[in-house]
C-alpha cells in the first residue's frame, strides 16, 4: 500500500473519524484508524463499538491531490497517527506499508516509522439498508438535536433515557427527551411510508452534530433493526440503537394550565443567569419565581445562606391567571431557554407550585415544548 495526498484534506476527514475513537477500549485494534485504499480512493475508518465513522477521500476530486501506487490497508494508532499528520512540513505526505504492517510516513525532510497493525482483524461496520432513506435539511436536523439532546439523562441506570427517542410515522417526526426531571419535545414535518420508533445515544447524535460542517446542505437517515446510519458529504456515521421501551411521555405534559406569562427568551435568559449567581453556591441550587396577576408582577429570588440573596423584577409581554410561587433548577430553565434561540417570545405555562410547568414558543406552540419538574422547598 502506498500513496501520496493532500495533507490539509486528510486531516479534514481524520479529525471527523477522530471522534468514533476511544483510547479506553476493551479491544486494542480499536484505538486505531484503518486506511482502506482501492483504485478509486482512500476510506478512512474510526470505531468504539459504539460508533463508527467512516470518510471516503476520492481520487476524482483534483482538489485531494490522491496519488495511489498500490492499494491495500492498514490500521495505524489513532492518536499518534494524527498528532504526525497534523505536524509535518509539507504541504503533501507519503504514506507507505512496508514489512510486518511497518508505515512509512514522509513529508519534506521529516520521516516517521510507526508500527500498525493487519487490518484483517478490524471489526466488520455494520450491514444496513439504504434504499428507504429519510432526507433532512441539515439546519433543521441540527435544531431537533439540540432542542432535545439537552434533556437526555447521564445515569446508566435507566439506559433508555440516556437516548432520543425518535417516532416516526406518515403524521411526521416526534423526537423525546427526558432525565425524569425535564423533558424536550419537537415536532417537524418529516414524513415516513412506514413507522419507526426508535432511541439513538444522546452521545452518538451529539458527536454526530459536531461532525458535521456547514457547507452540508442535506443529511440521510437509515434504520435497521439495531443500528442507525446518517450519511452526508462522503461521510457515514453509524450509531447503536438502545434496546428497551422509551416510556410514554404525552401524559406528562399538562394539558391545562392555571397561570400563563409570556416572556422574551433573551430577557428571561439574562435574569436567570443572575439570579443563579448565588444559588449555584448553595447545597441545593434552587431559585424562586412568585407571579402575582393583581399587580402584574413576576420577581425571581436566588439564595445562598453563605454569601447572599438576589431579587429581580421580571420584565414580561402578557400575565394571566393565578397567583403563584414555584421553585426549580435554575440550570435546567437556562438550558431550555436556550434551546429557543435568540428573539423568541416564549409562554411559561403553569398548574400549581408542584406539578411540572413548560416552555414553548408564542407561535408554532404545537411543535416545541419544554418542561421542567419543579422542586419543593417546604
Amino acid at each position: 500500500m502506498k500513496f501520496s495526498i493532500d495533507r490539509s484534506k486528510f486531516v479534514n476527514q481524520t479529525n471527523n473519524v477522530q471522534r468514533a475513537i476511544s483510547t479506553k477500549t476493551t479491544i486494542p485494534i480499536l484505538t486505531g484508524m484503518k486506511l482502506d485504499l482501492s483504485d478509486s480512493g482512500l476510506t478512512i475508518t474510526g470505531s468504539n463499538s459504539d460508533i463508527s465513522i467512516t470518510s471516503f477521500i476520492s481520487k476524482e476530486d483534483t482538489d485531494n491531490d490522491l496519488r495511489i501506487e498500490s492499494t491495500g490497508s492498514i490500521v495505524l494508532p489513532a492518536r499518534f497517527f494524527n498528532e504526525i499528520i497534523k505536524k509535518l512540513p509539507g504541504d503533501n505526505f507519503d504514506l507507505e506499508v512496508l514489512s510486518n504492517n511497518q508505515t512509512l510516513i514522509s513529508s519534506g525532510v521529516s520521516e516517521f516509522t510507526i508500527n500498525g497493525l493487519d487490518a484483517s482483524n478490524y471489526p466488520h461496520l455494520p450491514e444496513v439498508e439504504t434504499s428507504n432513506q429519510l432526507v433532512f435539511p441539515t439546519d433543521l436536523f441540527k435544531e431537533v438535536v439540540n432542542q432535545t439532546v439537552i434533556a437526555v439523562s447521564n445515569q446508566e441506570s435507566r439506559p433508555v433515557l440516556t437516548g432520543v427517542n425518535f417516532l416516526i410515522s406518515s403524521e411526521g417526526l416526534v423526537s423525546v427527551a427526558t432525565d425524569s426531571h425535564r423533558l424536550s419535545q419537537r415536532r417537524i414535518d418529516i414524513t415516513s411510508d412506514e413507522d419507526y420508533n426508535l432511541i439513538i445515544p444522546g452521545k452518538s447524535l451529539t458527536e454526530l452534530v459536531r461532525t458535521i460542517n456547514d457547507s452540508v446542505k442535506e443529511i440521510s437517515m437509515s434504520i435497521s433493526e439495531n443500528q442507525v446510519l446518517f450519511s452526508f458529504d462522503n461521510v457515514m456515521f453509524y450509531s447503536r440503537l438502545l434496546d428497551g421501551r422509551y416510556p410514554e411521555t404525552d401524559r406528562l405534559i399538562p394539558a391545562d394550565s392555571n397561570t400563563k406569562i409570556t416572556f422574551d427568551t433573551t430577557k428571561l435568559l439574562g435574569s436567570v443567569e443572575r439570579a443563579s449567581l448565588l444559588s449555584h453556591e448553595s447545597r441545593n441550587n434552587v431559585i424562586k419565581l412568585e407571579i402575582k396577576t393583581a399587580e402584574k408582577k413576576a420577581i425571581l429570588y436566588g439564595n445562598s445562606p453563605e454569601v447572599g440573596t438576589v431579587e429581580e423584577v421580571l420584565d414580561f409581554e402578557n400575565l394571566e391567571g393565578d397567583d403563584l410561587e414555584i421553585s426549580f433548577n435554575p440550570d435546567y430553565l437556562k438550558d431550555a431557554l436556550r434551546s429557543f434561540g435568540g428573539n423568541t417570545n416564549i409562554e411559561m405555562s403553569f398548574t400549581s407550585p408542584l406539578h411540572p410547568f413548560t416552555l414553548r414558543p408564542v407561535e408554532n406552540k404545537d411543535d416545541f415544548v419544554q418542561l421542567i419538574t419543579p422542586v419543593r422547598t417546604f
